[in-house]
């Protein structure tokens, strides 16, 4: 692709977060984190810097050590303990003690700790993005985009609107109840508990502790453990944040670990927060039952882009397989079934695999890279598998990108971006979650078609639709069963952190951000009280009273 695309983008990000900056009151202390173990290679220890070669085949549960490397360059990275559930259950209870004090703090030094947070992250996005990169195998565009300017949106937005939405709400009280005032109190849960999925960890950290915390909880998330090495270092950066504005120690926890670790997170907290697949969600449920805690479940999607024959295709083209690039293993909203209209169908395809054969895969930190590494391992044998499958069925690939320098260790984390055609919903890749850059394209002829194709899926989180009247486009969007639409963009949703996100069937329920997601951290409580007292009260009609007998 163009190189001059990607430097457009980084400069309109750092732009954005140098406005962002200049919002920052000057009476903003800094805070320091020591940040000399994660710099570069020249600064790990000697037994650090060999090639790790992963056990395939078999899961780490039983291991007692999350071991950490570079998806893209297989650079062993180091490795931290995997809790006991005793030691998670201990971690919870400091939380608990913590939180007890911050539920008193004032709006005024929760703002403060998020302005010094704000001032950070634009004050070293490189570093943030850099260690989210070599973490898990994304461009630094991707890291740019995904991680600094969602986290900066969503505390600026906190701080601009947060408390308003956690102050009491008043609501009407009815003709009975004239002589009554009705308010809904938003108090703090007391501990949340978060198990995070790898694709976006810097992000994935701040996105439910920024809220848990500006609500008056404490929080303890549980990274994944292909993602613990940035997670860990993120910590870092919380708790400066938390002592510069004499917070309690232990109000933020971060964990690692496997299965039994989560599973004994939720068993002790008083609400989980899950991102993650629909198996796990489903676990996730049945131990939350047990203790009947509220859940958000979000667990991931099969999103369509419909592309009607009013779009412009040469714009349209472009976006989508950017889509698809940030689903080279790491976007959590990935688009992932392309419908476009029969009229124009042979147009799109074209344009769509100019620009893939363009496309270069390659270790994100050396070279000029459109697309980085895959962080799962043997990843890239599930996506074939799912090509494979829908060759046998039919389909045809018709472009594919290429490859970088990539050393001989690390082959098996990267797969090239590839376009398929004649594709139908038999094959496993238009009904499974992807989760790469795949991009099977169908076409359609009605509009009530396009709905139909883009319902035909067990998942329902998001879908983007294109067209040249927005009246249409809106009226499509709004027969499809899922939780985020984007009118004539992709992802542009998530950007608008005052929204709710989250989907519908195997998508999961409940939602994170926006209004929806702060007060999804508290215990709703509906108060009713005399609005006269003491001169106007309830009394019982003495026919309706109780008699009391004399004994």
């Amino acid at each position: 692709m163009a190189f001059w695309w990607p430097l457009i983008v980084l400069a309109f990000a750092y732009a954005i977060c140098r406005f962002l900056f200049m919002l920052i009151p000057p009476n903003v202390p800094s805070i320091e984190v020591d940040a000399s173990d994660v710099m570069d290679d020249r600064n790990q220890i000697q037994e650090n810097s060999f090639i790790y070669i992963p056990p395939r085949g078999r899961a780490q549960q039983s291991d007692t050590k999350v071991q950490c490397y570079e998806p893209a360059t297989m650079k062993y990275l180091g490795y931290f303990p995997a809790l006991t559930p005793d030691e998670v259950r201990d971690r919870v209870a400091q939380a608990r003690k913590a939180q007890k004090t911050w539920e008193k703090s004032s709006f005024k030094q929760r703002r403060q700790f998020l302005r010094i947070l704000l001032k950070y992250i634009i004050e070293h996005q490189e570093l943030i993005c850099e260690i989210s990169s070599r973490d898990t195998g994304k461009t630094m565009i991707d890291a740019s985009l995904g991680e600094i300017m969602t986290t900066c949106e969503k505390i600026t937005w906190l701080l601009s609107e947060g408390e308003r939405w956690l102050k009491p709400e008043y609501r009407s009280s009815g003709r009975a109840m004239l002589h009554k005032r009705s308010r809904v109190e938003f108090h703090p849960l007391g501990v949340i508990g978060a198990i995070v999925s790898w694709n976006y960890p810097f992000h994935n950290i701040f996105n439910p502790m920024l809220a848990a915390v500006f609500s008056g909880n404490s929080i303890v998330i549980k990274v994944s453990e292909h993602a613990s090495w940035s997670g860990c270092f993120y910590f870092r950066i919380i708790q400066s944040a938390l002592a510069a504005v004499g917070a309690p120690e232990n109000l933020v926890e971060i964990i690692t670990g496997f299965g039994e670790t989560g599973e004994a997170l939720v068993s002790s907290v008083d609400k989980i927060i899950f991102v993650g697949s629909p198996g796990v969600g489903k676990m996730i449920m049945r131990n939350a039952s047990e203790t009947l805690i509220p859940v958000t479940l979000e667990l991931g999607g099969k999103d369509s882009f419909i592309v009607c024959e009013d779009a412009d295709v040469d714009h349209v083209a472009q976006i989508a397989v950017r889509g698809v690039l940030q689903s080279s293993g790491q976007n959590c909203a990935g688009a992932e079934r392309f419908y476009v209209h029969k009229d124009i169908y042979s147009s799109f395809v074209s344009q769509v695999a100019k620009i893939v054969k363009s496309v270069a895969a390659g270790p994100p930190l050396a070279g000029r890279y459109d697309m980085g590494a895959i962080c799962l391992q043997e990843h890239s044998e599930r996506l074939q598998n799912l090509v494979n499958d829908a060759l046998d069925k039919g389909a045809e690939i018709i472009a594919r990108g290429s490859f970088g320098h990539i050393g001989e260790g690390a082959v098996d984390q990267f797969f090239p971006p590839t376009v398929l055609v004649n594709v139908n919903h038999s094959m496993k890749l238009m009904q499974e979650e992807a989760f790469g850059p795949i991009m099977p394209i169908m076409k359609f002829s009605t509009d009530e078609e396009a709905v139909k194709l883009a319902n035909d899926s067990k998942y329902g989180l998001g879908c983007a639709v294109f067209s040249g009247s927005q009246r249409r486009a809106r009226e499509i969007s709004s027969q499809i069963r899922c939780g985020v639409v984007a009118i004539n963009d992709f992802a542009s949703t998530y950007m608008c952190q005052s929204l709710p996100f989250g989907g519908v069937k195997d998508s999961g329920f409940g939602r994170f951000a926006g209004v929806e997601g702060l007060r999804a951290c508290c215990l709703v409580k509906a108060v009713a009280e005399d609005r006269f007292w003491p001169y106007i009260k309830t009394k019982i009609p003495k026919p309706i009273q109780v008699r009391i007998e004399n004994y």
